[in-house]
């Protein structure tokens, strides 16, 4: 009789163990893990953000806090000391002596990181944002390096400078963070592990992408459609546009993604569409394209079929979706689509 009953007790470990396996393969087909990748600026981390607010614990306090001196008040001055450098380069004057003089000692006598946001800071920036002649290198943003968000930013620098300001949401999501390594966000949707992993953009930054790129069950490809006149950060040379699309096809080739769905996110569609209103035609960074320049669908649909034609010798499903990573509810309703996208291949590949 104890022969049977060390028997069963094999048995019953052995069932044990294979439900075991049979669980882990579940949640191990239920941990699906999708890859933020694009060049730098392209929304790859609001987007992020995005769903942390959406689907995970949001941001308290504290982080509030963080994001309000580590980052959004280091994205005022980095954008005001741009904006006096190209003053100085230029050798333009502000309308008074004393705020000339002020603005320079921004940039020659402080390091960025030492430079805390004041008060009386704040009053000196605005008034030198108000400046006319700030407000016409403004105008030419091309010919150095803005952040989309220093209007926003700039705009409200006294209200920043206050003691008991708290960032909203909004500040949050517009405040420009440089990713450098790997950001991981886990986040649970109706019984799905996601984990959203959030790679740097900037050309150095890709070399440290390689080992993301195991067992990933769709890549998130960010491009911002606003950058057709503007040049890359580390190399003036090259245009933003023509560098998206040529890291697009090196991801769309990778080995790794060979069997891998790619969900193209044409980016900060709001400032685009400014843009084309503003009368700047993409003929800049394509000058084939004979659509009507004023058009914002017909330039929109002309830039989609850019990516979709330079990976169209690959049998490869792309999913466009035509975005702005600061809107809240539009983000909730595309990643939605996203979601049934992935889980209907996640079914199709086990078999389902």
């Amino acid at each position: 009789a104890k022969m049977g009953m060390c028997g069963q007790s094999k048995d019953a470990n052995a069932k044990r163990i294979d439900q075991q396996l049979r669980d882990d393969a579940k949640s191990f087909r239920r941990l699906i893990k999708l890859l933020l990748l694009g060049s730098g600026e392209s929304g790859k981390s609001t987007f992020a953000k995005q769903l942390n607010i959406i689907h995970s614990h949001g941001y308290n306090d504290r982080d509030r806090e963080r994001f309000k001196e580590n980052i959004i008040q280091q994205n005022i001055i980095y954008s005001i000391r741009n904006i006096i450098n190209v003053m100085e380069e230029r050798e333009l004057t502000l309308k008074s002596k004393s705020l000339t003089k002020k603005a320079f000692e921004l940039i020659d006598e402080y390091e960025l990181e030492d430079l805390e946001l004041t008060e009386e800071l704040a009053e000196t920036i605005h008034k030198i944002w108000n400046d006319k002649v700030v407000k016409e290198i403004v105008k030419d943003y091309t010919s150095f390096h803005l952040i989309d968000s220093a209007p926003y930013f700039l705009n409200k620098v006294r209200e920043i400078a206050e003691e008991d300001f708290t960032p909203s949401q909004e500040d949050i999501l517009r405040c420009r963070v440089k990713t450098t390594g790997v950001q991981e966000l886990r986040i649970e949707i109706q019984g799905n592990q996601f984990e959203i992993v959030d790679v740097g953009g900037q050309k150095n930054e890709r070399r440290k992408w390689i080992h993301c790129f195991e067992d990933v069950s769709a890549v998130l490809f960010f491009c911002a459609l606003s950058d057709f006149d503007l040049s890359l950060y580390e190399d003036p040379d090259i245009n933003r546009m023509h560098d998206s699309l040529k890291l697009f096809r090196e991801i769309c080739t990778t080995k790794w993604f060979q069997n891998v769905d790619v969900i193209l996110f044409l980016n900060k569609r709001d400032l685009f569409q400014a843009k084309i209103d503003k009368g700047i035609s993409i003929k800049s960074a394509f000058p084939d394209y004979d659509g009507d320049e004023g058009s914002y669908s017909e330039s929109v649909s002309y830039i989609q079929q850019k990516f979709l034609d330079s990976v169209e010798d690959l049998e490869k499903q792309i999913y466009p979706q035509v975005t702005c990573a600061t809107d809240t509810d539009q983000i909730q309703h595309v990643f939605e689509s996203v979601k049934s996208i992935i889980l209907r291949r996640a079914l199709e590949l086990s078999g389902l």
